[in-house]
């Protein structure tokens, strides 16, 4: 019998055209790969926002599937700090992100 993700960790992003398509394959290969790594987190799914104002790039959320909010806290503990950081030396200012917590209702 397996645990299923109980929580949604979802980061979504404004990601500046100038960088667009080489973040697209960064957060493709490196980064979400990165964070299923920290052991926190049981799939990632990238989405791209449709209907809504791309003037000043394009939007995309991945969702991070977590068995437990004690495991989202796990990771926001030990590993986020990390890999935000690195989001910001590799990209600097050229996108924008923010983060929502969800609950698995059913």
């Amino acid at each position: 019998m397996t645990i299923e993700a109980k929580i949604i960790y979802n980061v979504t992003t404004k990601v500046a055209y100038a960088i667009h398509d080489d973040w697209l394959q960064w957060i493709q290969k490196e980064h979400i790969p990165a964070m299923l790594a920290t052991g926190c987190f049981s799939k990632g799914i990238l989405l791209k926002l449709k209907e809504h104002d791309d003037e000043e790039g394009i939007t995309y959320a991945v969702q991070y599937y977590a068995k437990s909010e004690d495991i989202l806290n796990t990771y926001l503990d030990q590993f986020a700090d990390d890999l935000r950081n690195a989001s910001f030396i590799k990209w600097g200012d050229q996108f924008f992100s923010f983060r929502t917590i969800m609950e698995i209702v059913n």
